[in-house]
């Protein structure tokens, strides 16, 4: 009967140290794990190794996560970044430009401003014709 309670003991004791979480270490945060922060080892079968077709060595799994691939600019968005560098050029080189008076270049900075806002606006005007 002794045995029979000590063999009960140690299989209550195992089963609870089975299903306890494990000790906060990288990656815990108070309230659950963070960014693959458990780290589970691997089981490494001799003689092979054991191919499953859902998951890969290299993240994606069976179906590819199309859904965090940035899409490429459409044509209006090239044009328009066009459109800012080349009045962010030329703004730039009107403040270098000490010919002028501080006033001067003040107006024509403005100037500068409201035409890249009608060039672009222009731009998209002409994208979205009919």
């Amino acid at each position: 009967m002794k045995k029979l309670l000590i063999i009960l003991i140690a299989t209550v004791i195992t089963s609870t140290m089975a299903s306890a979480m494990p000790a906060p270490g990288p990656g815990w945060h108070g309230g659950g794990w963070h960014r693959g922060g458990y780290y589970r080892p691997r089981t490494i079968i001799w003689g092979g190794g054991f191919y499953n077709p859902w998951y890969s060595p290299w993240g994606y799994g069976f179906y590819p996560d199309y859904g965090y691939r940035p899409s490429p600019p459409s044509k209006l968005d090239l044009q328009i970044e066009g459109i800012r560098v080349n009045y962010a050029d030329k703004i730039k080189s009107v403040r270098m430009n000490r010919d002028f008076t501080r006033e001067e270049r003040r107006n024509e900075i403005r100037d500068l401003k409201t035409q890249r806002s009608n060039a672009i606006l222009d731009a998209k005007k002409n994208f979205y014709k009919y």
